[in-house]
């Protein structure tokens, strides 16, 4: 029995690093998308051509994430912001974006 636990454990960890590897990659889609962008102007078109795409969606479901259309949009309003992931996803910004939104409340 012991042994059955603790290979379940082993495997359950196994996948969450795997998970955490395809979030990984989908933050660097999302990155590069924001910098297409920047330079050329098409990165929500780009991020979703990638997200409904094969791979896109073998990736996001990897990652955890349901490839559907609401999560498409998301993708593209994210992009659109051209705030890049890394900034996104700091402390400094969530604070400063809860105090924007307790400014306009």
């Amino acid at each position: 029995m012991r042994d059955f636990v603790d290979g379940t454990a082993f495997n359950n960890e196994q996948g969450n690093r795997a998970r955490k590897l395809f979030a990984a990659v989908v933050l660097a889609a999302l990155d590069d998308a924001i910098a297409d962008d920047k330079k050329y102007g098409n990165g929500p078109e780009q991020i979703a051509r990638w997200a409904r795409s094969r791979d896109g969606r073998e990736v996001l479901t990897c990652a955890g994430i349901d490839p559907n259309e609401r999560v498409v949009e998301g993708l593209m309003d994210f992009v659109g912001r051209g705030v890049r992931t890394s900034v996104a996803l700091s402390r400094e910004e969530s604070e400063r974006r809860n105090a924007a939104q307790a400014e306009a409340a």
